[in-house]
């Protein structure tokens, strides 16, 4: 009896249930492995592409006549100038200043005055705080023994994050560097993410508006938000060092930690001037005060500038990225915190709107 012989070109059978868990747990191992050397990294390679995708559109404009390394290197160098520069020196201010406070505090060199009268008659904890108050006033090294327990974690802290801020430095610079890079190969990684998401999505369409959605968010964010609040900060800070602020570089800091989360800087001005106006002459207090009103306004013309069309972030998402973004990477974190969420914020509404239709 005859067999039929195999024909060659018969499908192949489908594989086995075993043979798709291995090739599984292969690809998740090398994803595993992979994840484990680029986390480190995470948060300096994520703010190089947000800074690659931010000044993407300048990058076009001198790619003609410099080239595409040329315009690059340039603006490379000129964003290391420009925004390094000013963020040396507020690092460097902002370290001092915590680095004395510390040494101050563990040479118990700090004075203070009495407490004020009316703090004595504050419902609840106006005695405690008034007691409390008396003793490190009048006897340092007493409150030290008596309360040095609930301080010693806060400043251990402080002086970790004034021995971290000379990292977030190098960080930033690595990220310019990085940053250059990118946009030279901006077409190419612009080309791989469309790749990505078509091949998620299953539609070309659909993922070519998902590549430009994620742009306009990053530059949305990026220049609207948290640019709009370094430019006003550094102006602030100027204003904080031209008047011999003691307490200069960490102000700046917080002025830009406001700024990003859009609360009103008068906050913190009012408060400053006002200290300015007591120990300072009149015409040298007024100038700082006008400096100050000019710059608290100048985010109504330079937010229509920069901010992208028709982009709108809750403000929860911009606050929750700030202060995530500033707990897991520190100062590094806090310009890419805020970005990312709001970036998967707009793709998860965008998804959700296309998915109900």
């Amino acid at each position: 009896m005859d067999r039929k012989a195999p024909n060659l070109r018969d499908p192949i059978e489908p594989s086995t249930l075993i043979d798709s868990a291995i090739r599984i747990g292969l690809v998740g191992l090398l994803v595993y492995a992979c994840a484990r050397i680029v986390l480190p990294f995470a948060f300096l390679l994520i703010w190089s592409a947000i800074l690659a995708v931010m000044l993407h559109p300048l990058h076009r404009r001198l790619a003609p006549r410099l080239g595409h390394r040329g315009s690059a290197l340039l603006i490379g160098l000129i964003g290391v100038a420009l925004m390094l520069g000013p963020m040396v020196i507020l690092v460097t201010s902002l370290a001092t200043s915590l680095y004395s406070a510390v040494s101050s505090l563990q040479a118990q060199g700090v004075t203070m005055p009495q407490p004020p009268l009316w703090l004595d008659g504050t419902p609840l904890v106006g005695k405690k705080l008034t007691e409390i108050w008396t003793l490190v006033a009048s006897n340092l090294p007493a409150a030290l023994s008596k309360y040095g327990h609930l301080v010693s974690g806060p400043v251990a802290w402080l002086a970790s994050f004034a021995g971290d801020l000379a990292i977030a430095e190098l960080s930033f610079v690595a990220s310019f560097a990085i940053a250059a890079v990118l946009i030279v190969h901006g077409q190419r990684a612009a080309g791989f993410a469309h790749r990505t998401l078509e091949r998620i999505t299953g539609s070309d369409e659909r993922a070519a508006r998902l590549v430009t959605l994620t742009a306009a968010t990053i530059r949305g964010v990026g220049l609207g938000v948290v640019g709009v609040a370094l430019i006003q900060s550094l102006l602030l800070g100027c204003g904080f060092f031209a008047i011999g602020l003691p307490a200069a570089g960490p102000l700046t800091l917080v002025a830009l930690l406001l700024g990003i989360m859009q609360i009103p800087l008068i906050l913190l001005t009012l408060p400053v001037v006002g200290y300015v106006f007591y120990f300072e002459a009149t015409q040298p207090a007024t100038i700082f005060l006008i400096w100050n009103i000019v710059v608290g306004l100048s985010d109504n013309i330079l937010r229509p500038l920069v901010l992208g069309r028709g982009l709108e972030v809750p403000m929860p998402i911009i606050l929750i990225g700030v202060l995530g973004g500033l707990i897991v990477d520190g100062l590094l974190g806090l310009f890419v915190g805020p970005v990312l969420l709001a970036v998967s914020y707009v793709l998860l509404i965008e998804w959700l709107q296309n998915n109900s239709v």
